[in-house]
């Protein structure tokens, strides 16, 4: 039965414990275990009282005891970690794994999720998931690879070619999970777009060995010099700041950032101060860096109960997702209403800093709606949209199959009622024709998760899956929570039926204006705010003896035990010489602009990489001082200060104002206050006094405050040029519908400025007469009256 076992959720089972000697244990004082014990077959008779891994009533941890049985081990502890529970000593326990591990464990190990021994640990009964793991995001981050070397013209088109490590799609193009009606959609979509979906990935190529490798070379010009450190440095940045979060490492070590390694890294729950708090004995509870007990999360059954403070929790909180998503786009501490700081406000007692969390100070905005309700991240995102189907994909919008309207419909239609690639305008040529319907069954691999009662059917992804936790019930859409609850959907087509929008705006924007519904994410005007950290002005110091580390060389070092050279409590990982430091220009969390993207709809647009580099030689010089590459995109060479397409993951009810992207040239392109800021940023500026009527300076010794970046004449939030309509930035870096908006769809938006057609005729009484009413001071309500009432007067006419 074990060796048929398919998941949606895979089931690791244990992660980050560090196991001490019991000579060790002694000597930090956390014990009364002694040297030597005898008597049972358990690893329980030097940990008693750790917790179980899952509900022992389960069926998973009987078939981990019944496993475990077999093995002579009556806790099943085998199973997971290896190491021979019948020793006498720690040390001899933790030496290596009986020769009849089913996973043909050689060693005991500390994590047994750990990406490097995860097929035979979580794999030998979750065989599928672990395979599609390997070729999903969270292990090859190939989208935020590609999207950083394009920023940086390393790579400058949008083909997908590196990976975290070498990897190739050995089974072919079909996905291996998925119904008929999904596969035969991701095939469609995979041939249209080869570049966004390729069959092998190669690891990212190697940062500079030595000084040698960044000096001029004879004969070598001083374009071509600059261009090769620049490559060097471009690598050199992406593997010590940005590839820190995939799975085949533990990542940094710090307040926020404790986890696991593969399997573990989500399901196994970590506090952010990374402190034990269950009950083992051999476990240092004032050490950071251990799990927050030795229980597992993920379904609804799997349930994690902290002593300490007696709370009993289900599902992956999402603070367990920002140990990776606090960077880029954000997307998991927006969730949660935090957006990082320059500043170290508001104090904290004593008068000290704000700490930090993930790396960052926080100020706190406003939480999404559905995390506002309870929602994790994985009650609207599938195990493929985490686990991936065994496709290998280019970037998150071809892994992630939801769409909003998925739950929610539309104004004139239910979920239901829906065709399949409804939300995703460029992908749905494989899609099925006719309503999409629900699903009665789940696929095998959906079973062995918490499986909900399919009432009238589960609803269907508009790639063709069904939500395992999502049921249609008589009139109703039940959403199942994994932290216990559940939640009604509100369904827009019941606000239509029953005309029960609760503002005049919400039903002109849904009802009476279809092109919003056929052109715009709904997350275009839903989105309450999105964080927008404008320009990344990043400095590759190469000067003797800076270094910082390398996360793929650290995770590409690993062992038999699934340690890597980074993973252990006081390790600090492989080093690459070379030192990046990043900056910014400033902040902001307003309404963000629109663009279009890759499934060819308008959608909020914030920066993504918008590097401008600086590179200092070894010996100190500086041979590259505010350079920004420059790229191709949509026929135009542009800088490559990439404005990224983005669900910022902020929803509210409250939807933006027409006003908001209507009359707001920022929202269009223009840039703040239409771009008439920051125009001189590729100028040298001088501060000091100064004859004003000359300009000349009157001191010998002024300096440069502000140090030019050449060809930047604009503000970072300006993407279109509205003298000329000339872009000037990337938008995306991924898909080729990714843009800004059109011309055509701008010039329709805007409306700036209609409020003189009334209010250039303020005084003129005989004319307000004619239309009986009174000009002054008038409430929104009576304003929407008076053009109700001309505009159909003039139609009579």
């Amino acid at each position: 039965m074990v060796g048929k076992m398919k998941v949606a959720l895979i089931a690791v089972v244990a992660g980050g414990t560090m196991m001490l000697s019991a000579a060790a244990m002694h000597e930090k004082g956390m014990t009364k275990v002694p040297a030597k014990v005898s008597g049972g077959d358990s690893c329980v008779k030097c940990h008693q009282g750790i917790e179980s891994i899952r509900d022992p009533k389960s069926d998973m941890m009987k078939q981990i005891v019944a496993m475990g049985k077999g093995m002579g081990d009556s806790g099943g502890c085998v199973i997971c970690h290896g190491g021979d529970p019948k020793a006498g000593t720690a040390e001899e326990a933790h030496k290596g794994a009986p020769k009849s591990h089913p996973g043909s464990l050689a060693n005991f190990v500390r994590d047994p999720g750990s990406y490097w021994i995860m097929d035979k640990t979580c794999g030998v009964c979750h065989a599928d998931t672990v395979a599609n793991m390997k070729k999903a995001l969270m292990a090859t981050e190939a989208g935020k690879i590609q999207g950083n070397l394009h920023t940086w013209g390393t790579e400058p088109t949008m083909k997908v070619k590196f990976a975290n490590y070498d990897v190739k799609d050995e089974d072919g193009k079909k996905p291996a999970w998925g119904t008929a009606d999904y596969k035969k959609y991701m095939l469609a979509m995979i041939e249209k777009y080869p570049d966004q979906f390729p069959t092998e990935l190669k690891q990212l190529p190697l940062p500079p060995k030595s000084d040698a490798d960044l000096e001029k070379k004879p004969g070598e010009s001083d374009e071509a010099y600059k261009a090769r450190v620049a490559y060097h440095a471009s690598i050199t940045y992406q593997r010590s700041d940005c590839q820190r979060c995939h799975i085949g490492v533990r990542g940094r070590k710090g307040r926020g950032d404790w986890r696991g390694m593969g399997c573990s890294a989500c399901h196994i729950p970590y506090g952010n101060e990374g402190l034990y708090e269950g009950g083992d004995p051999t476990i240092d509870k004032k050490e950071h860096g251990h799990l927050l007990v030795h229980e597992m999360q993920g379904s609804r059954e799997a349930k994690v109960h902290v002593p300490t403070t007696g709370v009993t929790f289900s599902g992956i909180h999402p603070e367990t997702c920002n140990s990776c998503h606090n960077r880029g786009k954000r997307i998991g501490v927006s969730y949660m209403g935090l957006m990082e700081q320059p500043y170290s406000s508001p104090l904290m007692p004593g008068g000290k800093a704000q700490l930090k969390t993930h790396g960052k100070r926080y100020k706190h905005i406003k939480e999404d709606l559905h995390f506002a309700a309870g929602m994790t991240c994985q009650d609207c995102h599938t195990s493929i949209d985490m686990h991936g189907d065994g496709t290998l994909y280019g970037s998150t919008l071809g892994q992630v199959e939801i769409e909003c309207s998925d739950c929610h419909g539309t104004t004139r239609k239910f979920p239901w009622e829906l065709e399949m690639g409804y939300g995703e305008k460029e992908f749905a040529i494989g899609a099925k024709k006719g309503p999409r319907g629900l699903s009665k069954k789940l696929p095998a691999w959906m079973e062995q998760g918490t499986v909900y009662k399919p009432m009238d059917g589960y609803l269907l992804t508009t790639r063709g899956n069904p939500f395992g936790n999502v049921v249609k019930k008589g009139e109703k859409v039940i959403v199942h929570l994994a932290s216990g609850k559940d939640l009604e959907v509100p369904l827009l087509k019941e606000k239509h039926m029953n005309k029960s929008y609760k503002s005049e705006a919400g039903k002109v924007a849904m009802d009476e204006v279809q092109a919003h519904m056929d052109n715009l994410e709904c997350y275009s005007c839903h989105s309450d705010w999105a964080p927008q950290c404008y320009g990344c002005h990043v400095k590759v110091d190469y000067t003797k003896g800076k270094t910082k580390i390398d996360w793929i060389a650290s995770g590409s070092t690993h062992f038999a035990n699934g340690e890597t050279s980074e993973s252990v409590l006081g390790t600090k990982g492989k080093k690459q010489i070379g030192k990046a430091h990043e900056t910014r220009s400033y902040l902001r969390w307003e309404d963000p602009i629109l663009g279009i993207n890759g499934e060819g709809l308008v959608t909020p647009i914030i920066p993504g990489c918008q590097v401008t580099y600086t590179i200092i030689g070894p010996d100190g010089s500086t041979v590259v001082l505010n350079k920004q590459a420059r790229v191709q995109d949509n026929g135009q060479i542009v800088d490559a200060i990439d404005m990224s397409p983005v669900q910022p993951h902020t929803t509210g009810k409250k939807a933006r104002t027409c006003e908001s992207c209507h009359s707001n040239p920022k929202a269009l392109g223009y840039g703040i206050e239409d771009g008439q800021f920051l125009t001189d940023q590729d100028k040298d500026l001088k501060v000091d006094l100064q004859d004003l009527a000359t300009g000349k300076f009157a001191s010998k010794h002024t300096t440069i405050q502000l140090k030019a970046i050449p060809g930047m004449n604009f503000d970072w939030s300006k993407v279109v040029d509205r003298e000329t309509g000339k872009q000037l930035v990337n938008v995306g870096s991924h898909w080729p519908a990714s843009r800004a908006l059109d011309k055509e769809m701008r010039d329709k938006m805007e409306r700036t400025g209609v409020c003189m057609g009334c209010h250039k005729n303020m005084s003129n009484q005989e004319l307000w007469k004619k239309v009986n009413t009174t000009p002054g001071i008038l409430s929104d309500k009576q304003h929407q009256d008076v053009m109700d009432k001309l505009l159909k007067a003039g139609a009579k006419e």
